[in-house]
């Protein structure tokens, strides 16, 4: 949400058009039903947006009850022009939709929009009062110093990622096969290539393994930036004993309520501001903690190798065999810069 918002802006820029708050995607899934104002300070948004673009919070009367024009950018490859591509619509019809196109290079913005984009996504977005004071309640509860570890392996991540897994419990399989509906894994020499492509999400106990080969000491005070749905966390808790997580240090009523995105905000408050940050894959959060933690100084940052555990263990690496090449995989990755945000980060990692 955040980095679509961030580019909401910047695609708002490009065009000179006033942008409307955004209403957020309802999941029952994740228990989600909040908007906007739930997560974020809406009237500091808007004012530090001034001078950047124009933000309202709700469609002027003569174009409310219209629905908006839909324009599918998504599915476009290569350079992409808003200017050339979506103007026009927005000239004929005032008000519209987006899907953005992922393929557009942000550093191929005119300076102005470049602007726009990262005031929106460094400065004008900051947590409700209430969010923030319990974010910063969280963090003061974790025991210091620790390292924030995003653990992606919830059932839908794993049927979205169409890998197959081995030896995980009945109920991790049932939970996988009900949230694939059509998205079969793949099979044979399709699923190889896909996973030593790092395509597939490493489980808490192939975690667990990267964090001892990296010489991660075992009594590390770990907070689990993850949701609710995750599975296996046996795999990493038998081994990483201090492991905490937001439902056990915040157990009020007011958070028991809480719905998903403002939990998830919870978790990126904390990561933040965690002395160091770990994620095993690469996703939109990890990418915007990554660059807000760098754009504040805070450089210890690592993003787990899923293709080198998937080359050393598709070779049959096991124990001892194993741990040297996976250090020295992340230690390759982490001097050329391409596991961190910067390169100076979990080679002094320091208890």
């Amino acid at each position: 949400m955040r980095r679509d918002l961030c580019d909401g802006v910047g695609v708002a820029r490009l065009l000179n058009a006033t942008l409307v708050l955004p209403k957020f995607e309802v999941a029952a899934y994740w228990n989600e039903s909040s908007g906007f104002a739930d997560v974020f300070d809406v009237d500091y948004f808007i004012q530090q947006m001034t001078g950047f673009i124009k933000v309202v919070k709700e469609l002027p009367p003569e174009i409310s009850s219209k629905e908006p024009f839909h324009v599918d950018c998504s599915k476009r490859k290569g350079q992409y022009d808003y200017v050339e591509s979506v103007l026009p619509a927005l000239l004929e019809h005032r008000y519209i939709s987006l899907t953005p196109a992922m393929s557009q290079r942000r550093d191929r913005y005119p300076q102005y929009a470049k602007a726009s984009l990262c005031q929106a996504c460094y400065n004008a977005l900051r947590l409700t009062r209430s969010l923030e004071k319990k974010s910063s309640e969280l963090l003061e509860a974790i025991p210091k110093p620790f390292l924030s570890l995003h653990l992606r392996f919830e059932p839908d991540m794993v049927a979205y990622s169409q890998c197959k897994y081995e030896g995980l419990s009945t109920a991790s399989m049932q939970a996988i096969e009900a949230a694939r509906v059509d998205r079969k894994p793949w099979t044979g020499e399709v699923a190889r290539i896909w996973r030593k492509r790092g395509k597939c999400p490493l489980t808490p106990n192939e975690t667990a393994l990267i964090l001892q080969a990296l010489s991660i000491p075992t009594n590390t005070n770990i907070y689990l930036a993850a949701g609710d749905g995750l599975m296996e966390i046996e795999g990493l808790t038998s081994i990483y004993t201090n492991v905490v997580t937001k439902s056990a240090l915040l157990t009020g009523e007011d958070f028991t309520s809480m719905h998903g995105n403002t939990k998830a905000a919870l978790d990126y408050y904390v990561s933040i501001n965690s002395d160091s940050y770990m994620a095993t894959y690469f996703g939109n959060m990890d990418k915007m903690v990554a660059a807000m933690r760098a754009y504040k100084g805070f450089y210890k940052t690592l993003f787990l190798s899923r293709r080198a555990f998937a080359e050393f263990t598709y070779h049959g690496l096991k124990g001892e065999k194993l741990m040297q090449p996976l250090w020295k995989a992340h230690t390759d990755d982490f001097v050329m810069g391409r596991g961190s945000a910067l390169p100076d980060c979990f080679c002094e990692f320091k208890l």
